[in-house]
């Protein structure tokens, strides 16, 4: 979508130097693939060293541990420009930079960034986040997963899903329950290894999950991880995992604005070739297709003002427990009501290989989640605007 005069919301050259060049990366490498990555067993190595190559994956890592050096403002522009071609691809990035890079960047030792930080960064590797279920709210380490000290080495014995990312990642950040009497709601972060033994990756496929979607049951037995994988500090981890997923879902709405700003450029071609004469018959009806266009527009930039907004608190420090929540709720749902609004406009048809509208259906789908998803999110920023006493 471009224009005279389209807003630049204030976000600086910097940003909008950075908004081109992950665009143009998009349509040339993403888009001739898009067709093909909602598939479970696809993924293109090469175009996530691509990736790598250009700093995306380490977008928010300083630049003296590799990375880009930039902040979440940056981080939700590329989810919006990779989601604009392709959802599923923007779902394993966020994954693999927000919940995997970025916590080792915040949480991680020295050592950790040295060992696990590089391959990441550059696309050597891949990560992923390993919990209880996806949209659980406040209890989502899987009471199914516990892990047990034992000297200097903690045994995960249980069963969690790989609800963000690839279910094959090489690392993955696994929350797990550590209760003792002392502390019995207990939750601790390890990084754990693709091919540590006591770990398996179930390739049974959940008919439930819509194309695009990476999740799989995680089954540890025995699975023995060294004292010094345990990301943060032991037992402490359940603040770690819930302020990672608050920033999560603020960047999951960048990739919801993506889709819709994927609707306008499937329907302005539409208007500036006029190719609308399919569409209408009278002057009323083009005034009418017209006027619902310019509504969609005005829609994407009303979300984008609150998700930018919210982007730039979080780079300020300040916490976005209920509006991180809150800005994936509202623009996931608007971005349902333009790509059906869409489908209207154009009489139904599906026609277009780059931006087709069932594929813009369920990418929109894919940020949505389902009637529970919603309802958890409702609940999340409600419980921040009337918290209960002493909590």
């Amino acid at each position: 979508m471009t224009g005279q005069g389209e807003l630049d919301y204030g976000l600086g050259e910097t940003i909008g130097l950075l908004r081109e060049s992950v665009r143009g990366f998009a349509l040339d490498e993403i888009a001739p693939l898009a067709a093909a990555i909602p598939q479970k067993d696809f993924f293109s190595p090469e175009l996530w060293r691509e990736m790598g190559v250009l700093g995306l994956l380490g977008i928010t890592v300083s630049a003296e541990d590799g990375g880009a050096g930039m902040g979440y403002l940056e981080h939700v522009v590329v989810m919006e420009e990779i989601s604009r071609v392709s959802a599923a691809l923007g779902l394993a990035y966020s994954a693999h930079s927000n919940l995997c890079v970025n916590q080792l960047r915040l949480h991680g030792t020295e050592e950790q960034k040295r060992r696990y930080l590089p391959g990441l960064i550059s696309g050597e590797l891949v990560g992923a986040l390993a919990m209880g279920w996806a949209e659980a709210g406040p209890d989502v380490a899987s009471p199914d997963l516990s892990a047990e000290k034992q000297g200097t080495l903690y045994n995960l014995n249980g069963v969690t899903r790989s609800c963000c990312g690839r279910p094959d990642a090489d690392v993955l950040i696994v929350y797990a329950g550590t209760s003792s009497p002392q502390e019995p709601l207990a939750i601790s972060a390890f990084i754990v290894e693709k091919n540590t033994p006591g770990l398996q990756v179930s390739d049974q496929p959940d008919t439930q999950m819509l194309p695009g979607e990476s999740m799989a049951e995680l089954r540890f037995a025995d699975c023995r991880i060294a004292e010094e994988n345990l990301l943060g500090e032991a037992d402490r981890s359940g603040q770690v995992l819930l302020s990672g997923l608050d920033c999560e879902r603020l960047i999951l709405a960048g990739g919801a604005l993506g889709v819709m700003a994927a609707c306008l450029d499937l329907l302005l071609p539409e208007m500036q070739h006029h190719k609308h004469k399919q569409l209408c018959r009278t002057a009323r009806e083009l005034r009418l297709l017209e006027g619902a266009i310019a509504e969609m527009y005005t829609t994407l930039c009303a979300c984008r003002s609150y998700v930018y907004t919210v982007a730039r608190a979080a780079d300020g420090g300040t916490s976005v427990r209920k509006d991180g929540t809150g800005t994936l709720l509202f623009v996931a749902e608007r971005a349902i009501e333009m790509v059906l609004d869409a489908a209207r406009l154009l009489g139904g048809k599906d026609q277009h290989d780059d931006y087709s509208l069932s594929r813009l259906h369920r990418d929109a789908r894919l940020f949505a989640g389902g009637e529970a998803a919603a309802k958890s999110r409702r609940l999340q920023v409600a419980r921040e605007l009337f918290p209960e006493p002493g909590r």
